[in-house]
């Protein structure tokens, strides 16, 4: 992993292959992504709600992470009930979490009110 934030850092395309990071490792990479937590079950997933003043509000947040997901090719799962958003990140191809889902969330923190 590099030592730069996690603002900063690009995803890299994962096609499986490669091991989900541990519950150990995740825990020590939420601490940079603040409001994020581990979701409940199994496989591991991060995620974070937020609470707008109306859908208008929630919809254009909602349109900003499509934009930072769609620039690094990594994408949450999306609930939207009118002002509620609920992202969650977690890496398809291997089954669990990757960096990846670490570094669209401090993206995401960046643009979030």
């Amino acid at each position: 992993m590099s030592d730069l934030p996690l603002q900063k850092r690009t995803c890299i395309p994962c096609e499986g292959g490669v091991p989900s990071l541990t519950r150990e490792q995740a825990a020590a990479l939420l601490r940079d992504i603040p409001g994020w937590g581990l979701a409940e079950g199994e496989p591991l997933k991060i995620e974070r709600k937020w609470k707008f003043k109306d859908f208008t509000q929630a919809i254009a947040f909602v349109n900003a992470v499509a934009r930072i997901a769609d620039a690094e090719d990594h994408h949450p799962d999306i609930a939207i009930n009118y002002s509620r958003v609920t992202l969650t990140l977690w890496t398809h191809a291997i089954g669990g979490l990757s960096e990846n889902d670490f570094i669209v969330a401090a993206k995401v923190n960046a643009v979030s009110p």
